[in-house]
């Protein structure tokens, strides 16, 4: 008879955080290199309002 070792279910929720942020982060690095016109265009509402 096998003995299967189950995970703790607070380290499966924190390597599905880890892998879901790193899954993010890399969408909203391909987004802001895509769209580079985001970046320019919240520079020049801060600049705006600092006005």
């Amino acid at each position: 008879m096998k003995t299967y070792n189950k995970p703790a279910t607070s380290k499966l929720v924190a390597r599905f955080d880890n892998e879901l942020r790193n899954l993010l982060m890399e969408d909203l690095k391909a987004f802001r290199s895509k769209n580079k016109f985001v970046a320019a265009n919240k520079q020049a509402q801060q600049c705006l309002t600092a006005a």
